[in-house]
C-alpha cells in the first residue's frame, strides 16, 4: 500500500482545491477506508470485533477526525490552522444540509443520516483543535478536564451513536474513559508536547508539589516533578476505572474495543510508573509483545471469562496484569 501523504490530499481536496465536481459515494467510501487503514496502525486493532456493516462508518468518522487533526497540526502557523479549521467546519455544516462535496463528507453524510448523529460531537472536536492553536498552558485540572470534554469525549460519543447504544448513562461512562485515556496520553507525551510548545500538566498542580515547568523545559526530571506526575497518573487511572462499567453496557461486538481502550490507558500509566515517572528523557512505550499480551488478556477476560456482565458491571474488575 502506498504511503499516505496529507500534503497530496491537501492539494487535491484542501482549502485551495476546486471541489466543483464531487466524487461518487463509492469513491468517497474508498477514500475514507484508505485513509483509516494507511495512517493509523492501531485502527485495525480496535476494530477487530466490529460487524462488517459498521466498519465503513467507523472509517468515515475516523477520516473526519484525521483531517481535522492534520489541518490543526500541519498548518504553517496557528493563523492558517484557524482558517483551515473554519473551512473544515463550513464543509461539516454543508454536510448536515445534504450539500457535501468533500470526499470525507460525502461518505460521512451517509453515516450521519443512518445513525442520526447530531452535529455537536463533530463541532466539539473543532473547539479543541482551535484551542490548541491559542492555549499552550493550563493552570488547573478543571481547565484541563474542560479541554478533554472537547478533545476526547466526542470520539466516544460518536462510537456510541454508531453502535446505536447512545444514552446519557453510557455517554457519562464513555466520557470518563476518554478523559482518562487523554490524560494518560498527555503524561506519556510530556516531552513530545513540549517540542510543540505545549504543557498539559496543570501549572497549579506542579506548584502544589513545590515545582514549576522548569524540569519540562530543561528535560531533567526532579523529585518534585516525579511527585506531581505520580498524582497526575492517579488522576488518569481514576477516570479510566470510573468508566469500566461501560464494558457491560454496550453491544457484545463493542465490548472488546471498550476494554482495550481502558486497559491500554492503564498499561501506559504502568509504563510511566515503571520508569519512575521519567517521561522527559524517553517516551514510555509498550513493546510489541506487551501490546500483544494486553490484547490477548483483554480478549480472554471479555470474550471467554466474560468478566463484566451487564448485571455486575458496576463492581466487577479485571484481575491485575503481571508487571513487565
Amino acid at each position: 500500500m502506498a504511503r499516505y501523504s496529507f500534503t497530496e490530499d491537501l492539494k487535491q481536496y484542501g482549502p485551495q482545491a476546486a471541489l466543483t465536481d464531487p466524487i461518487g459515494l463509492r469513491q468517497a467510501r474508498r477514500y475514507c477506508r484508505r485513509l483509516a487503514r494507511s495512517h493509523y496502525e492501531n485502527f485495525t486493532v480496535v476494530s477487530w470485533g466490529l460487524p462488517r456493516r459498521l466498519r465503513q462508518h467507523f472509517y468515515n468518522i475516523y477520516a473526519y477526525c484525521r483531517w481535522a487533526d492534520n489541518l490543526a497540526d500541519l498548518a504553517p502557523d496557528p493563523r492558517h490552522a484557524l482558517v483551515w479549521l473554519s473551512w473544515w467546519e463550513s464543509h461539516l455544516r454543508a454536510c448536515f444540509q445534504n450539500r457535501a462535496i468533500h470526499p470525507v463528507f460525502i461518505a460521512l453524510q451517509e453515516t450521519i443520516q443512518q445513525f442520526r448523529i447530531p452535529p455537536d460531537p463533530f463541532l466539539d472536536l473543532l473547539v479543541a483543535f482551535r484551542q490548541d492553536q491559542q492555549v499552550t498552558r493550563y493552570d488547573t485540572f478543571d481547565q484541563l478536564l474542560a479541554y478533554c470534554r472537547y478533545s476526547a469525549n466526542p470520539v466516544g460519543r460518536l462510537v456510541l451513536y454508531t453502535a446505536e447504544c447512545y444514552d446519557p448513562q453510557r455517554a457519562a461512562l464513555s466520557d470518563a474513559i476518554c478523559t482518562g485515556l487523554q490524560l494518560a496520553n498527555f503524561w506519556q507525551d510530556v516531552a513530545e508536547d513540549w517540542k510543540k510548545g505545549r504543557i498539559y500538566i496543570p501549572l497549579a498542580h506542579l506548584r502544589r508539589f513545590g515545582g514549576d515547568e522548569t524540569p519540562i523545559i530543561r528535560g531533567v526530571v526532579t523529585p518534585t516533578f516525579q511527585r506531581a506526575l505520580a498524582a497526575a497518573c492517579d488522576e488518569a487511572e481514576g477516570w479510566l476505572l470510573r468508566g469500566r462499567p461501560l464494558i457491560g453496557l454496550v453491544p457484545s461486538f463493542l465490548r472488546l474495543d471498550v476494554a482495550l481502550f481502558i486497559e491500554g490507558g492503564l498499561a501506559i500509566l504502568r509504563a510511566i510508573r515503571q520508569r519512575d515517572y521519567d517521561v522527559l528523557s524517553q517516551r514510555p512505550m509498550l513493546s510489541r509483545w506487551q501490546k500483544l499480551g494486553l490484547v490477548l488478556r483483554t480478549w480472554w477476560n471479555v470474550r471467554i471469562r466474560r468478566a463484566i456482565p451487564a448485571s455486575e458491571s458496576s463492581s466487577a474488575t479485571f484481575p491485575p496484569f503481571p508487571s513487565g
